[in-house]
């Protein structure tokens, strides 16, 4: 049985993705001392909760605009 999903992690993590945006995945690992694991279930976490996050291709997390898509 999957374990409930921590709210105040995601929104932190969300937050966080706003204010660095362009930084990978182990910089917010390292933001939080999380492992990077973790921060990779987070992200598909806020996706299934229709939090965007778009990744560049070298690995850059940014806020998803969808006025630019």
């Amino acid at each position: 049985m999957p374990r409930k999903a921590n709210q105040a992690r995601l929104e932190n993590l969300q937050q966080a993705i706003a204010q660095h945006p362009g930084k990978r995945a182990g910089f917010f690992s390292r933001l939080f001392n999380w492992s990077r694991e973790e921060v990779s279930r987070k992200l598909v976490t806020l996706n299934d909760r229709s939090i965007l996050v778009s990744e560049d291709k070298h690995g850059g997390l940014w806020p998803f605009d969808k006025n630019s898509a």
